[in-house]
């Protein structure tokens, strides 16, 4: 439903500061994230897992962080357009930071899951939000240059969970964590909320029904078509670097690669990547084409992974720096998925979307543990790499280019 033209910007300094807060709402999350994963052994070691179970309990505390993240973006996308994208940005760091300082305090595997399902719920609203106000905030021309600063504070976020997990024991570094979180949130106090969504509390159309992007043919293929897209990220993610040192090995590497130096050097290409895609997709005017060269490198650094991985570690890691640029197209899509939909829905789509993803990440770890039996650790996990990228290549054709697009409107519900 179209909308008469209107007023959309807000002053400069409003804007560059809804940048900063998005920012470093995508530090938090890639801190936290990368965290697990570095300091994951050495927790669970400490509350008293058996070294065999190491591999089985870390999938296991991955999955409810996960699955809090799937229910999470369900709860924080509808509230972010019925009462605002600011809500979310406050509601999402209160309960990400208490729960994760609370993690510092676990002793036991159920503790230690219910902290990272809870902690999971709250940064469920941090990027999608952040990255909704952004888009909301900035003009059609220059909304991709908001996400490259996005991207870019992510790097430290990064830097930072790697330091912090190497310097630090893993309670004390969830006490960093939490304590980062709570920062954040003094941060946020003076950000403004859009004037497309002060616009649409008065139009008479729904807001945040989540259900609406399942009940219309053309906003379920869009909906659907978007979160596969973005699954080989995360099958990178989720798969090939958290379980490096059990793929390494498998691959033939006389040492295990280390977990905390293969997802840092990934984590800090993926930033890098993100960084490249916001610059393509400006200078290039478009968002799909680049998205789907970036799919073609991320194949590629697959391929490389199992064909080439097992020669030395330092091949391995190169490999794993590589995979983490190729696959770094996250910040774009989440813009994508913002401007994908009118503004009545647009938060509920680019909060759920990009936590469907990470929850749907669940069922390729499972996979992995029940094939792995059957077919062995590397042709498993393979097989699942294959069948996620030939899926997210037909679902990207199917998606509109949304470079400029006006997003001055309305989805009729």
């Amino acid at each position: 439903m179209s909308a008469a033209p209107m007023q959309t910007q807000r002053p400069s300094a409003v804007v560059a500061l809804a940048v900063l807060a998005a920012a470093l709402g995508f530090f938090v999350d890639a801190y936290d994230l990368l965290l697990y994963s570095i300091v994951r052994n050495q927790s669970l070691a400490g509350i008293g897992v058996a070294g065999d179970q190491l591999l089985a309990t870390g999938i296991d505390l991955l999955n409810a962080q996960l699955l809090g993240m799937l229910l999470g973006g369900v709860g924080w996308g509808v509230l972010g357009d019925r009462y605002g994208r600011r809500s979310v940005l406050f509601g999402s760091i209160v309960l990400y930071s208490a729960a994760t300082f609370a993690n510092g305090f676990v002793d036991s595997v159920g503790t230690y899951a219910a902290c990272r399902f809870i902690a999971g719920l709250g940064l469920a609203g941090e990027l999608g939000a952040g990255v909704t106000l952004v888009a909301e905030l900035m003009t059609p021309q220059h909304r991709g240059y908001g996400t490259m600063i996005v991207a870019a504070v992510g790097v430290l976020g990064v830097v930072t969970a790697s330091l912090v997990g190497d310097l630090f024991p893993w309670r004390t570094a969830y006490f960093i964590g939490g304590g980062l979180g709570f920062l954040l949130l003094l941060l946020r106090l003076g950000v403004s909320e859009s004037l497309l969504f002060d616009r649409s509390r008065n139009a008479a159309v729904s807001r945040g029904n989540f259900f609406a992007l399942f009940t219309d043919r053309g906003r379920l293929r869009r909906y659907t078509c978007l979160i596969l897209v973005a699954m080989p990220i995360w099958y990178a993610i989720g798969i090939l670097i958290t379980f490096a040192p059990e793929l390494g090995s498998a691959l033939g590497l006389a040492e295990a690669p280390k977990a905390g130096t293969a997802i840092l050097l990934y984590y800090l290409a993926l930033t890098c990547g993100d960084l490249t895609n916001g610059y393509l997709s400006q200078k290039l005017k478009t968002r799909k084409r680049i998205i789907a060269a970036f799919m073609l490198l991320t194949a590629a650094s697959c391929g490389a992974y199992f064909a080439l991985g097992g020669r030395s570690l330092a091949v391995f890691y190169t490999i794993c720096f590589l995979l983490g640029w190729s696959s770094g197209y996250w910040a774009i899509f989440i813009t994508v998925a913002a401007e994908q939909f009118g503004t009545n829905l647009r938060a509920t789509a680019a909060v759920t979307a990009p936590n469907f993803v990470r929850g749907l990440t669940a069922l390729l770890t499972l996979a992995f543990k029940n094939l792995k039996p059957a077919l062995g650790t590397v042709s498993s996990a393979a097989l699942i790499g294959a069948l996620i990228i030939l899926v997210a290549f037909a679902a990207l054709f199917q998606l509109e280019e949304t470079y400029g697009k006006d997003l001055d409107y309305l989805e009729e519900t």
